[in-house]
């Protein structure tokens, strides 16, 4: 294979709209739920993975699973927690059963502002979506998501 070979070309051609798919969802997520609720995609994320937890059997997150679940680093993990603690949306506690382990939990203030934002997010999101139906480039892939978990409540 080379560099021009018509299936690496189709491949970047896929990962492009890919991209591109991407980045029109979250600039239109984005854009709503500052406008609504005062919280970027990132923070309405961190809200909604923190408020699944539970306290069964690993049903805490530590920090790496949080940003795995969210898409940052670590590091800036850390700092978005930071930010929501600072709002009061969060609040930081040590492992009861490991010291050095620190849970986050969402607080009675952010799941109200987490309740409120999943309207709009699901609003949201569904617009972005049915406007990259509308581009032949995007829309296999708008099919593809919608088939993939079902579809998205409003």
């Amino acid at each position: 294979m080379t560099a021009t070979d018509p299936a690496l070309t189709a491949l970047a051609d896929s990962w492009v709209a890919l991209s591109l798919l991407h980045g029109r969802i979250e600039t239109h997520l984005e854009r709503a739920l500052q406008a609504g609720h005062d919280l970027s995609v990132r923070e309405y994320s961190l809200l909604d993975v923190l408020s699944r937890q539970h306290d069964g059997d690993g049903g805490h997150l530590q920090m790496k699973q949080v940003a795995d679940a969210v898409v940052l680093s670590q590091s800036a993990t850390t700092r978005l927690v930071t930010r929501l603690e600072d709002r009061g949306l969060l609040s930081r506690y040590l492992c009861p059963t490991d010291r050095r382990g620190i849970y986050t939990d969402v607080s009675p203030a952010g799941l109200e502002l987490l309740e409120a934002a999943r309207p709009t997010n699901n609003r949201a999101l569904r617009e972005a979506l049915d406007q990259a139906a509308q581009d032949p480039q995007l829309a296999h892939l708008v099919k593809a998501v919608e088939e993939s978990r079902g579809p998205v409540a409003v």
